[in-house]
């Protein structure tokens, strides 16, 4: 039997994109003045994990760029390369251009050559003047002789080790593993005994992060390490001589010793404590803890999970065909039967409601992405810009959070550029130098609320004003500063002062806006001028299984998203007010609202024509209400979200589709169209309103 490695491409491409996103979250955050050890580490353990995967199948430029990668974050850990801004810059480009590789073997492509010299040749340079640089530096500080300590045995610090050994190897794998531990620093000595490898290191080094490194080469099980002390040595030649010979004495007694009595389990032998003069061989009791972890996670296509979901989604219409075929029933008769059916109904809401979870991801998914953007941009635009994210645990469906990171990434941009002010003039406006951009996230029913709030200059109702003038849209002074931030999201609007790269075109909003529209979610925007602007989307939690209320108008069946629906009433004639010859307000609670009639924006033939005989919903829509004339409420059901325009075309007023339990096909309305067509009689509104 053959093994295709090829099968293996797409698992080693996601996890490359794992690590990568990982490695770029920990270089935006890392402290240059006092960068963590461990977050090193990591980044370390990211490049030469993708480094291992690269060789494995042959990816040769990957496999080059990330070993020069490597080598500079090895001496950066090591103390040898000092962090600049240059260097993080220069490590997040690099990190770019691995991307750019890896989708470009993701399509059976090779890199492009000219990105990766150019990146090789600064990474190398970057190295030649690193080590210059430590080399002046190390020159600087060097103590006289007589100010050398005496030599004499000191304990490493915990955690710390410079023997390892390596059990159950053939000899000609040695030389490959040798080569890995020299990421390390220098080999001091290396012997082959039996089937085991003992490597000396020349400088301490982390366990955890050999390990980390050689988990693609050997079994945990096949590790360990030895001493667990070291000796500092004079200057002079004859010492050094003599401390390596002490070293090398106690790491083959601590080998002999861990292959005549190994400890029964990596527990026990983490606490197995030896005494200076007779150093023991420490156990690794995170590795029992590491593939145990391994297991609990199972990568799976989202077209497997999506073919469940619909599958899933067949069960409930089955259901419903079974519910609504013996629902005349007598209960007595037939008890048994319809209390089983009762049972499969629970079972199926508990197995849609656990299917759907798994396609539920956190919004840090979506967050993660923008520490990146907010620091190059901000430095391009000369601004000091501080991310704060809130909420990132909320989950949300896969599906929409790729779908919504367009639309907030044209959001972030335009915080940047147009709402948060240059260092300057928050200063002269008595704000800190530095702004804050905040994207944060939470539930809300059956919703879930992205806000993206700056705390800039605030949106200039008098600009917009102006501008929408200007553009031919009729607009009026005594529009209210809802409508008018509205304003901006019309196709080719923009206050910018000056086109840049980043934005000013004038295009954009309104597809931010006809994109979130299209999730069936809406855009609100709140703002205070010379305070800040708030951006929210509102987006149902899922596209595939929702919750509405049927309603019949004539003899067609509809499907009204319940988290519209405020309120259901028969209204009073006292309640109506006639605007022109076919527009009617319906007063509820204070306020007029527009009343928008199904039988005419659909044209039904034999349906309820009378406001006072019909029932009339209260329904809200982007942050405005209006009302609905239907017939009558058939009752709530969850249904299954079907495409219309895969299956048929476009319909005006309509964003969905939905087989009951008949087998029939109902229409799932368009909420935001219906509340435009309500808001064709604003201006009568607003009219009644005074009189």
């Amino acid at each position: 039997m053959t093994l295709d490695i090829a099968e293996f491409y797409q698992t080693f491409f996601d996890e490359a994109d794992e690590l990568l996103d990982e490695m770029e979250r920990l270089l935006i955050n890392l402290d240059i003045d006092a960068p963590d050890s461990e977050d090193l580490n990591a980044i370390f353990r990211a490049a030469h994990s993708i480094k291992g995967g690269a060789g494995t199948f042959g990816f040769t430029h990957l496999q080059e760029t990330t070993h020069l990668l490597e080598n500079l974050l090895d001496r950066a850990r090591h103390g040898e390369l000092v962090l600049d801004r240059a260097a993080i810059d220069l490590f997040l480009e690099c990190r770019d251009v691995l991307a750019g590789q890896i989708d470009a073997y993701r399509a059976a492509e090779e890199p492009d050559q000219n990105a990766y010299e150019d990146m090789a040749q600064r990474l190398r340079t970057l190295d030649e003047q690193g080590s210059a640089a430590l080399a002046n530096a190390a020159s600087a500080v060097d103590k006289p002789v007589g100010d050398v300590a005496p030599a004499g045995p000191v304990a490493l610090p915990e955690g710390m080790v410079r023997s390892v050994s390596i059990s159950g190897i053939a000899e000609d794998k040695c030389s490959t593993l040798v080569e890995e531990l020299g990421l390390f620093g220098d080999i001091e000595s290396q012997t082959y005994e039996g089937d085991t490898l003992t490597v000396m290191l020349a400088q301490p080094a982390a366990a955890d992060d050999i390990e980390s490194v050689l988990c693609f080469i050997i079994d945990a099980e096949q590790l360990s390490f030895g001493a667990a002390e070291a000796v500092v040595a004079d200057s002079a030649e004859s010492d050094d001589t003599h401390a390596e010979d002490v070293v090398a004495q106690a790491v083959s007694e601590a080998v002999a010793a861990e292959r005549d009595n190994k400890p029964q389990d990596k527990a026990s032998a983490s606490e197995d404590k030896a005494p200076a003069a007779a150093p023991a061989a420490a156990g690794k009791p995170k590795a029992a803890n590491k593939s145990s972890a391994e297991s609990s996670s199972l990568r799976v296509s989202t077209e497997k999970v999506d073919e469940i979901i619909n599958l899933v989604g067949e069960l409930v219409i089955t259901q419903s065909m079974l519910e609504q075929t013996i629902g005349g029933l007598d209960s007595e008769a037939h008890g048994a039967l319809l209390e089983g059916l009762n049972q499969l109904q629970r079972n199926a809401r508990d197995l849609q409601e656990a299917v759907m979870s798994v396609r539920m991801m956190p919004m840090d998914y979506a967050f993660n992405r923008f520490p990146r953007l907010v620091r190059d941009l901000s430095s391009k635009l000369g601004k000091q810009i501080n991310l704060v994210t809130e909420g990132e645990s909320t989950e949300l469906d896969k599906g929409l959070i790729e779908r919504i990171m367009d639309p907030m990434t044209h959001l972030v941009r335009n915080s940047l550029d147009h709402g948060i002010e240059t260092p300057e003039r928050r200063k002269a406006a008595g704000k800190p130098a530095a702004g804050t951009l905040t994207l944060a996230a939470q539930h809300q029913g059956g919703s879930i609320l992205i806000d993206i709030s700056d705390d800039g200059a605030g949106l200039n109702r008098e600009r917009i004003l102006a501008k929408a003038r200007q553009n031919g849209l009729a607009v009026s002074d005594s529009m209210s500063d809802d409508e008018v931030w509205q304003l901006i999201f019309a196709p080719g609007f923009s206050t910018a002062e000056a086109v840049t790269d980043v934005s000013g075109r004038g295009v954009g909003m309104d597809v931010v806006k006809r994109n979130i529209q299209e999730l069936g979610g809406h855009v609100d925007i709140r703002s205070t001028f010379g305070q800040g602007t708030t951006i929210r989307i509102v987006l149902p939690l899922t596209l595939a299984i929702m919750d509405g209320m049927l309603i019949r108008v004539g003899e067609e069946v509809f499907i009204m998203p319940l988290g519209a629906i405020k309120e259901s009433m028969q209204v009073q004639a006292d309640q109506l007010k006639r605007v022109g010859q076919d527009k009617q307000l319906v007063y509820v609670r204070g306020e007029y609202l527009p009343l928008v009639e199904m039988h005419r924006v659909f044209d039904i033939d034999n349906a309820q024509s009378d406001v006072l005989r019909g029932i009339v919903m209260v329904i809200e829509s982007e942050g405005r209400y209006f009302t609905l004339l239907v017939d009558e409420l058939l009752g709530q059901r969850q249904v299954v979200v079907k495409n219309l325009e895969t299956n048929y075309r476009k319909v005006v007023g309509i964003s969905a589709a939905t087989i009951l339990g008949d087998g029939s096909v109902a229409l799932i309305l368009d909420v935001v169209a219906l509340s435009r067509a309500g808001r064709q009689s604003e201006t009568q509104v607003q009219r009644a309103a005074l009189a």
